[in-house]
């Protein structure tokens, strides 16, 4: 367990949000990543750990930022294990900022809509 999250599991729209991928991205990378395989629930929504995070973020680094291909990025992550490792093993401090913004964000955001409507 990553005890450096106050959260445990993060739904698939939290994750959306906090990595900027669209949720139909991150089921399509599910399809093509064996390393990105987050558990469900009861109710069959998808839970991603704090290490499931830290997998998008990283896919989404080798995707949409150093624009790898699907197949260049399956390479990459199968033969450079140092470089997977050093992405898994980053501070978790990073998601949980970013959660923390996300919700004073939106908290600001509908201060905004009530004093707007005064």
């Amino acid at each position: 367990m990553d005890k450096t999250l106050g959260k445990l599991y993060y739904s698939i729209s939290e994750v959306s949000r906090l990595s900027g991928v669209k949720s139909h991205i991150l089921r399509y990378w599910e399809e093509e990543f064996s390393i990105l395989r987050p558990q469900k629930n009861r109710a069959g929504n998808r839970t991603y750990r704090p290490r499931d995070v830290k997998i998008v973020l990283m896919l989404k680094r080798l995707l949409q930022e150093e624009k790898y291909s699907i197949k260049g990025a399956k390479e990459k992550l199968k033969n450079d294990k140092e470089f997977v490792r050093q992405q898994l093993e980053q501070s978790s401090d990073e998601i949980e900022s970013k959660h923390i913004l996300l919700e004073l964000k939106e908290e600001l955001t509908e201060l905004l809509q009530l004093v707007n409507q005064l």
